[in-house]
């Protein structure tokens, strides 16, 4: 092997380590997505981007939010902006099985973002990236909390329940990431 070749792809390796190591724990991992049998890479999903990460339930006096969070999916999506829900039971308010969560989701509320299959979002059994937010900021008290990430997977911010999609604190902080 020439001492070219070998150093250039030293060199690549070097550098590309880094771009490897870019994702946190607690994005690595991967989640079934709502009522599919696809799995969906968080670090796939969200790599570069902001992301506004959202506890969602079907039966919740806050579920009208979906509606004001696909807007924010809409308006910001092309600037970058990834919105995910994921599905819980954990305060007994989502739907009795997957197919019902999905007809409320994307039928009744014309959801277009990633909605992720019911897991835990709080207490011990909470998936990992719920762990990682709750003890980076607090854990969730209950449906429609809100947790903006930057690009770059950090933890930027937790908004509580009653903070809707459309409130000027959230959509300033996501505009400051964008």
């Amino acid at each position: 092997m020439k001492p070219q070749a070998f150093l250039g792809g030293l060199a690549l390796l070097l550098l590309s380590g880094p771009l490897l190591a870019a994702c946190p724990d607690y994005l690595q991992g991967e989640y079934r997505q709502l009522h599919s049998t696809k799995d969906i890479d968080l670090c796939k999903l969200t790599e570069g981007k902001p992301v506004l990460v959202v506890n969602t339930a079907s039966h919740c006096g806050y579920t009208k939010q979906f509606t004001g969070l696909e807007a924010l999916s809409q308006k910001y999506r092309d600037e970058g902006l990834v919105v995910v829900g994921f599905a819980s039971d954990d305060f007994n308010q989502e739907a009795k099985n997957e197919e019902e969560a999905a007809t409320i989701c994307f039928e009744n509320f014309g959801v277009t973002f990633t909605m992720f299959a019911p897991t835990h979002v709080r207490g011990d059994e909470a998936n990992p990236l719920f762990k990682s937010l709750a003890k980076a900021t607090s854990e969730p008290k209950w449906n429609f909390n809100k947790y903006l990430l930057d690009k770059d997977g950090k933890i930027i911010e937790h908004f509580g329940s009653s903070v809707k999609p459309e409130d000027k604190a959230l959509t300033g902080a996501i505009e400051k990431l964008l």
